[in-house]
């Protein structure tokens, strides 16, 4: 099979579009026919500086396709089912395996490349917001790179559970898409003003009860500034590649928290509440309750153009590629 390889971590042209032998079916896993890849932010990160299992490394963590084999000991998954997977890495490639345990099925009338567009971002903003971040109808949610897959994932997210949201982002047009399909309350252009000033005028002074930070680096402090009292920030990844150094001062002083969130471990330690939570947000797009955008579509042979894309910060939504 072909796939998106690297020998050495680094830019995106470290990205190598090459033959390599096809995935074996372990007894509790499947092998999928891959038909879209959605390319997630910690692909990114793993590319340019993450752990390589072994050289050539293929990079990836979500695809979509038609499951191919199926391995003895797999009861509920069959061959020529359509499914979406969730994996350490491996996704950038013609054909993924994956344990079974780890797939979901794609419901009847919805695209693969959409629904290879889901468990990740909309599992991650769930969680950013609802299981960690403890977010309540009334408050206001500041949703950091709000134009990101997870932003707008946590826009629609928190906007139903009746939030008043507060989203950055680089330009004054995604920041007007976000207002008028998404229905942000208020939009940010961090290159414009700080944004910490700005979310302190929108609050008038008081500042928000949840942050949802996916940058971190030094966009992390300015955060937590954005808290009002007993405020929770969440920090889910670092995009910004800077490291998290922060005032652990200015938590004590409003009783402010910080947490932590990293999906991957809830799917395994978290699954029987996970599992349903994604299998409700497949349904929820599937009939049109929630939405997917997708930027741009990318031949995988182009992986290396498609990472360069997200790192220039000029997509609004998903970056997809089609082996």
């Amino acid at each position: 099979m072909k796939a998106a390889v690297y020998y050495k971590t680094g830019l995106p042209d470290v990205l190598r579009y090459e033959e390599v032998p096809d995935p074996a079916c372990a007894p509790d896993g499947v092998v999928i026919e891959v038909e879209a890849i959605s390319i997630e932010g910690g692909d990114v990160g793993n590319r340019a500086r993450g752990e390589m299992p072994k050289v050539p490394h293929i990079v990836g963590y979500q695809c979509g396709g038609t499951i191919l084999e199926v391995g003895a000991n797999v009861r509920d998954r069959m061959a020529g089912e359509r499914v979406v997977a969730i994996m350490m890495h491996g996704s950038h490639a013609e054909r993924a395996a994956v344990a079974a345990n780890f797939t979901f099925a794609v419901p009847e009338g919805l695209a693969v490349e959409v629904a290879a567009c889901v468990p990740i971002p909309f599992g991650t903003a769930d969680d950013c917001l609802f299981e960690f971040g403890r977010l309540q109808k009334g408050e206001t949610v500041l949703i950091q790179a709000g134009a990101s897959g997870v932003g707008i994932a946590a826009v629609q997210l928190a906007k139903r559970a009746g939030a008043t949201v507060i989203a950055t982002a680089g330009s004054d047009e995604k920041l007007e898409r976000l207002r008028d399909e998404f229905g942000v309350d208020h939009g940010v252009n961090y290159r414009a003003v700080r944004f910490v000033d700005a979310v302190r005028e929108i609050t008038k002074g008081r500042g928000c009860e949840l942050v949802v930070d996916s940058v971190g680096g030094a966009t992390l402090q300015g955060s937590l500034d954005c808290l009002g009292y007993r405020g929770r920030c969440i920090t889910v990844g670092d995009t910004s590649r800077g490291g998290k150094q922060i005032d652990v001062a200015s938590l004590a002083a409003g009783n402010r928290s910080l947490t932590g969130v990293f999906l991957g471990a809830e799917t395994v330690f978290g699954a029987a509440r996970v599992r349903p939570m994604i299998e409700g947000h497949l349904r929820d797009v599937a009939s049109g309750a929630l939405r997917v955008v997708i930027d741009r579509r990318f031949p995988l042979a182009d992986a290396a153009a498609a990472h360069a894309h997200i790192e220039s910060r000029n997509a609004f939504g998903r970056v997809v590629m089609i082996p």
